[in-house]
């Protein structure tokens, strides 16, 4: 098998990239380890936005200031601001109908950096959500010749020992070994390390574990190809999270709780307990992408694990604790998991906790039943007077009922992994020091430009302009036989 460009993955980024090379005459395939209903990425159940910013040289400073203590490269920032800027002309351009969604400036996620004017959020089509842009992204490559292997991921870099240059990849079809020549080049475009735990140990501070609402096929796959051929790594510390949510053995992806979504108002007491028994933040809080303020910086939110959602009858009964609408989210969008109405089918799978007094219930979640009393009467204390004295929250300020009173236990969650192999202006992939390895390109969240502070729809964005760039500049590389 072979072919001038070989594309590994297809999520946003490799539909960018396969679709520029083709238009630039390349013969391109794409890798993908997914089962075909099941490709995309993180971009299928994302919240479809990208983001096209409206001016190069303000995107470049809201960029400096993203990136605020950990600087990348100017001509990364150059090249980012420039290519973000065309994002809609490349999809309109394509038969794309780019359209800015409603709520602006309400969507610029740190109004107070320089630049922040400059964000502009879109989607393809009348409506965000629901998987619509990355219908219009996977349209694309199927309107072409563009041959796409599914359940067939990428296992490793095929490397010339004397030139080092990247020769293909083997990678793995139905359970055997395949050998793909990449006469070109390789663009590997398969995202984070959201569903590796070993990876999140390694690299992620102040999470134990985490679980994504994202694709379950994002292991850092790219990470390990990319290490053995001698790529240097960046940005592996920074991801968008975490957030609070129902992890169970089931599913491979997480549910998130209504109570918990900052904007969503249902009635009842809850509370979050962490290990001590004891809340340990504002429950609804509205977090940067995971990040919160903290002593005049922005820190990962924190999440003492494990930590249960404490909640009453009157929350129980007020309807499903998840909210199963196919917006985004893997398990909203792929699994399609049916929640019950009065959440009787999760209580029976044992979901959901339950005992009639605050202490037996601490005793079956394994908590301090002392310490866990104490904390729902402090808080029911409060939130009678209408002031949360600990973490200033302001939404659902409900003492809890008589009981009885359920658990939920809740587990870090994020969408994406931003780190990866360290890629330069080109899209080339470097090694320590800074040199590129020959014929090996990468895009999107496979280590993104994205180092501190995160812009909401800048990965989809990322993975557009730096798909493109990729693309250009891999088709430019000579042939060999």
């Amino acid at each position: 098998m072979a072919a001038e460009v070989v594309v590994v993955g297809f999520g946003a980024a490799g539909v960018a990239t396969a679709v520029t090379a083709f238009e630039l005459g390349a013969e391109v395939l794409i890798l993908e380890k997914a089962p075909e209903g099941q490709e995309g990425g993180n971009t299928r159940v994302a919240g479809q936005g990208y983001l096209n910013t409206s001016s190069a040289e303000k995107a470049a400073a809201y960029l400096k200031a993203l990136c605020g203590p950990y600087p990348v490269p100017d001509e990364m920032i150059r090249v980012w601001s420039e290519e973000m800027s065309l994002n809609n002309d490349w999809l309109a351009g394509l038969g794309g109908d780019p359209q800015e969604h409603q709520h602006q400036p309400e969507g610029i996620e740190f109004p107070d950096l320089p630049g922040a004017d400059c964000v502009h959020k879109f989607h393809d089509g009348p409506t965000y959500g629901f998987s619509n842009t990355w219908k219009r992204l996977e349209s694309l490559v199927k309107q072409r010749p563009i041959r796409v292997c599914y359940e067939t991921p990428g296992r490793e870099l095929i490397q010339d020992r004397t030139t080092g240059e990247i020769l293909g990849v083997r990678a793995a079809q139905g359970g055997k070994s395949i050998f793909v020549k990449a006469r070109k080049a390789v663009v590997l475009t398969c995202g984070g390390f959201e569903n590796n735990q070993e990876m999140i140990r390694n690299y992620l501070s102040g999470v134990p574990y985490c679980y994504t609402s994202g694709s379950p096929f994002n292991e850092g796959d790219g990470i390990s190809m990319a290490l053995k051929v001698g790529a240097d790594l960046w940005h592996m510390n920074n991801y968008a999270g975490p957030s609070m949510a129902l992890k169970v053995p089931e599913f491979p992806t997480t549910f998130g709780m209504q109570a918990l979504h900052f904007s969503k108002i249902v009635p009842g007491g809850m509370i979050v307990a962490g290990p001590d028994g004891r809340r340990f933040t504002d429950e609804k809080l509205k977090t940067r992408h995971g990040k919160v303020a903290s002593n005049g910086t922005w820190q990962a939110l924190r999440t003492p694990c494990p930590m249960h959602m404490v909640f009453d009858q009157t929350l129980m009964a007020s309807g499903p604790l998840y909210d199963k609408t196919p917006s985004h989210g893997w398990t909203q969008i792929v699994e399609r998991y049916d929640w019950s109405e009065d959440n009787g089918a999760e209580f029976s799978k044992g979901w959901i906790k339950t005992a009639d007094t605050i202490a037996e219930l601490a005793r079956a979640i394994r908590l301090d039943p002392n310490s866990l009393s104490e904390t729902v009467d402090r808080w029911n204390a409060q939130a009678a007077a209408g002031l949360d004295g600990d973490f200033r929250r302001t939404l659902m300020l409900a003492p809890f009922d008589r009981g009885p009173y359920y658990a939920v236990e809740l587990s870090p969650s994020m969408l994406n992994t931003q780190g990866g192999p360290q890629r330069n202006e080109h899209g080339q992939v470097l090694q320590p020091g800074g040199a590129p390895i020959p014929r090996l390109y990468s895009a999107g969240e496979l280590g993104s430009i994205y180092s501190y502070l995160y812009q909401g729809t800048g990965n989809i964005g990322e993975c557009l302009a730096f798909g493109r760039v990729a693309a250009r500049n891999a088709v430019a590389e000579s042939l060999w036989s």
